[in-house]
């Protein structure tokens, strides 16, 4: 028995990209271009401004820029959470997500730590504020699901190997279950190191596969915490599936999906 990503797909790669700076207006098209989905992690009280060095994308093209793709917190302000009070703490994530969901019209589920700072008290108050998930820097070079979503550390950060950890992910071995390529960084160090031609290169080398689920970050914690909540018979003969989300697994060879309120049996 092995698990698949929907549609029987064998692996999965997402994008989180953290800011919401212009350049985002170019990382997008590239997405779009070769069929990759990401996530986009925004401070609502940076959009819209202008400085000398940063400028954001507007509230007017929110919706219409990141379409097809998902809107997530990264905190109002942008503030290193560990050195904030409690209340603060709320207060940078409730802000970001509330804002966030009023000028998109969205749920707002996802998050990912300013400077890649957190701690276990401020993952319990994210939790509690109705976070779903939180991305670190942490790179771990594979390419195994995350054993904590409100802890998810990505494969590696765009400047690092990424072309070679591209190949790898597409040779990945079959003794890793449900494979994910989680990518991060920011559109903007693409137009300060001139080397947009690698997110170019990239999206050539991965994308177009039958076998990739290309996915948002939200969408791959609802499928996996939909597979952690499948319900089994005492003997793992049959499986229930209480979630409203279907699952692909592989049986004796054979696919079968495990559809929303439905008891299959396995064996």
């Amino acid at each position: 028995m092995k698990f698949l990503y929907p549609e029987g797909k064998t692996k999965a790669l997402t994008f989180s990209y953290d800011d919401g700076q212009i350049s985002d207006r170019r990382l997008i098209d590239i997405w779009n271009q070769y069929g990759l989905r990401g996530t986009v992690h925004l401070n609502s009280r940076n959009i819209g401004k202008q400085g000398e060095n940063e400028f954001f994308v507007t509230r007017e093209e929110l919706t219409s820029l990141y379409s097809g793709h998902e809107i997530a917190c990264h905190g109002a302000e942008h503030k290193n959470l560990p050195i904030l009070t409690k209340q603060q703490i709320v207060a940078e994530i409730c802000e970001d997500r509330g804002t966030l969901e009023e000028l998109t019209g969205r749920m707002v589920r996802g998050f990912s730590y300013t400077f890649g700072n957190y701690s276990e008290e401020i993952k319990k108050i994210a939790t509690l504020l109705g976070i779903k998930y939180a991305r670190t820097v942490n790179g771990t070079g594979g390419f195994f699901p995350p054993a904590d979503f409100m802890e998810w550390h990505p494969t590696c950060h765009h400047g690092d190997k990424l072309l070679e950890r591209g190949e790898e992910f597409l040779e990945v071995p079959d003794y890793i279950e449900l494979p994910l390529m989680y990518v991060w960084g920011h559109s903007f160090e693409f137009e300060k190191q001139h080397n947009w031609e690698l997110m170019e290169s990239f999206a050539h080398q991965i994308s177009g596969k039958e076998d990739i689920w290309y996915a948002t970050n939200i969408e791959i914690y609802n499928y996996l915490q939909a597979i952690r909540l499948l319900e089994y018979s005492a003997d793992g003969s049959r499986v229930y599936n209480p979630t409203l989300i279907s699952i692909w697994m592989c049986v004796d060879e054979s696919m079968i999906i495990i559809e929303s309120g439905k008891t299959i049996k396995l064996k």
